[in-house]
């Protein structure tokens, strides 16, 4: 059973940039996605990695002064979700009219050069968050034809299934989460995809085979810069990283330890202190 905690955040007073805030340092500690509220956000986690005391103590040391935040929690089944998600929360998306994604319930869909059908099941990854848009705007920019792509931390594989068909000649998504990993499987099926690579676990799944022409990793900046050397690795000269998850603030780190890395910082987006940032290899 996939169970999740539910975890719903008041935050006085309410400003978006202290909602930002405290979704990034959640995500330290095991939250997956986030729904902002009017005067707070939601959050969620998997059960066992949920820690109340490690959120409390997140609360009690807010980087931000001047903020009252309070929370309570629930658990919510697994089989519960989709239906929590498709009443509340997941609407079709359209990104810059190239690119929409939806799930098998939704009718009236948009119509978009890429038409992506993604049933979340708690997967993050639906275009929703500044920095999967970040990412589909950096896929749709580069010429994948016949390029070998990598997505890591693939949550709902969206990011690998727009790769494919942008053009990629193969995709290899990778996610650490078993019910990540099994909900990529299903979208790829949804979506004709179905020589999508898909593996379960962490860095240590790539091979010294592996090489990518393309590494794309929306994670988290302290999953970035742990990770940084294993995808240097899997990238050859003029190989390209793109990397998001994190804000503005952490682009100086981050570039450092891919320089200590081989990889020459290129640029940078920003989308309300969201970040992405761009490296080729040396």
């Amino acid at each position: 059973m996939n169970n999740y905690i539910k975890t719903d955040f008041t935050i006085v007073p309410y400003c978006e940039a202290a909602a930002d805030v405290l979704a990034s340092v959640l995500a330290d500690v095991g939250y997956e996605s986030f729904v902002a509220a009017d005067n707070g956000l939601s959050a969620y986690a998997p059960q066992e990695q949920y820690d109340e005391f490690s959120v409390a103590a997140i609360v009690a040391d807010f980087p931000l002064d001047g903020y009252d935040i309070r929370f309570v929690s629930q658990c919510i089944e697994g089989e519960d979700w989709n239906s929590e998600w498709e009443k509340n929360y997941f609407k079709p998306i359209v990104v810059d009219d190239q690119c929409v994604i939806h799930s098998t319930f939704h009718t009236d869909v948009p119509q978009a050069r890429y038409n992506i059908v993604v049933d979340p099941k708690m997967a993050f990854g639906t275009g929703y968050h500044q920095t999967t848009c970040h990412m589909i705007r950096a896929i749709l920019a580069c010429n994948l034809a016949g390029c070998k792509v990598l997505d890591m931390g693939c949550g709902t594989a969206l990011l690998a299934i727009l790769a494919r068909k942008h053009g990629a000649s193969s995709v290899v998504a990778v996610d650490i989460d078993e019910f990540a990993y099994e909900n990529a499987k299903e979208n790829i099926l949804l979506n004709d995809t179905s020589d999508i690579d898909v593996r379960l676990g962490g860095v240590e799944v790539l091979t010294p085979d592996d090489k990518f022409h393309y590494i794309f990793a929306n994670i988290n900046r302290n999953i970035l810069l742990a990770d940084m050397r294993h995808y240097a690795a899997c990238m050859q000269a003029g190989s390209v990283l793109f990397i998001s998850g994190f804000y503005t603030d952490d682009i100086p780190v981050l570039s450092d330890e891919a320089s200590r890395c081989g990889l020459r910082y290129e640029a940078s987006a920003e989308d309300n202190r969201w970040a992405m940032a761009r490296f080729v290899k040396e």
